[in-house]
């Protein structure tokens, strides 16, 4: 299909922040290989302002996963199934009939690629299969630019800590998150907690556990864009295996990760960017349980106090 006399490419990724930022590289694969194509970017609108940034995509057209695509992305002239393995995301794409899909192997749907490997990092897994179609892309192009809207003042040269998560497998407690907030609030750095509307409760308990101001509290109060600014702002950012992690690394800002079921050998920052550190106990489990994981639960206030105290003595 041509849109505006342009054939059409189509990038399947209907998934949220962090699935997006390590799908960046690919994106940026696409763009190279295809500079004559229409470049749409199937994924939830949210992500739109962000993937303005990337020079990759042209447009971000609302998704939701494994809905079928809307009639405008019918027929395009390359669909590239970013979102899984298949087959239900395969049959999203197929059922719009692409003229070209590239994708991982699916015998349930016939479709021919490279096989899927477990415990592949994600940034990589994505690169592997549009190298396998003879398309370059480089894993280490994760850099965003600062966005162009102004930052929370209170962010800008802040410990940024974000303590929410998509699962509570993921969620260090927050008596923990109070315990850290306290301690930079005491040693004279300045304090700013992160979350969206539905991590605000969370995010409150820390600042008011911390007996931090009000001024300190963003959660619930910044689009994805300001959230985004606010990170570029920060001198730091703590939080677990979540999207703002892949927003430190984006934008560059120093980070501590604190990582629980899933491993960062899957999920993490590059090993080189030494501005971001991982905590991590080497234990796996289900990142979708119910309550916050052992491995994640043995990474102790003290450790973290420690680690960024190091940071601190780095940057000084």
């Amino acid at each position: 299909m041509a849109v505006g006399r342009r054939p059409l490419l189509i990038a399947y990724r209907a998934l949220g922040l962090g699935d997006f930022l390590t799908g960046l590289p690919a994106l940026r694969g696409l763009a190279r290989a295809f500079p004559r194509h229409r470049r749409v970017l199937a994924a939830p609108l949210a992500l739109a302002p962000l993937a303005a940034l990337t020079d990759a995509v042209e447009l971000v057209t609302g998704t939701r996963a494994l809905e079928p695509l809307p009639r405008e992305l019918h027929d395009a002239d390359l669909a590239v199934n970013l979102h899984g393995r298949g087959p239900e995301s395969h049959r999203v794409l197929l059922n719009a009939r692409p003229r070209r899909l590239i994708a991982f192997a699916s015998r349930e749907t016939g479709v021919d690629g490279p096989a899927w490997r477990a415990r592949e990092h994600e940034v990589a897994r994505w690169c592997r299969l549009l190298q396998s179609a003879g398309i370059p892309a480089d894993p280490d192009d994760l850099a965003l630019p600062p966005p162009a809207v102004n930052a929370p003042p209170a962010a800008v040269g802040a410990t940024l800590l974000h303590p929410g998560a998509a699962s509570a497998a993921r969620r260090w407690p927050i008596e923990r998150w109070v315990s850290v907030a306290a301690a930079e609030w005491a040693a004279g750095r300045r304090v700013v907690v992160t979350g969206n509307a539905e991590e605000r409760r969370g995010a409150a308990a820390v600042a008011a556990g911390a007996a931090l101001p009000a001024t300190v509290l963003l959660a619930g109060e910044t689009t994805l864009i300001e959230l985004a600014a606010a990170v570029a702002a920060a001198a730091r950012v703590v939080c677990g295996d979540t999207g703002v992690a892949h927003l430190a690394t984006a934008l560059g800002t120093p980070s501590l990760l604190l990582f629980g079921p899933t491993a960062p050998a899957e999920w993490g920052p590059p090993l080189r960017r030494r501005e971001h550190r991982v905590l991590w106990a080497g234990r796996r489990g289900d990142p979708h349980a119910k309550e916050p994981d052992h491995g994640l639960l043995a990474i102790t206030t003290e450790r973290v106090l420690a680690e960024l105290e190091s940071m601190s003595a780095g940057r000084r």
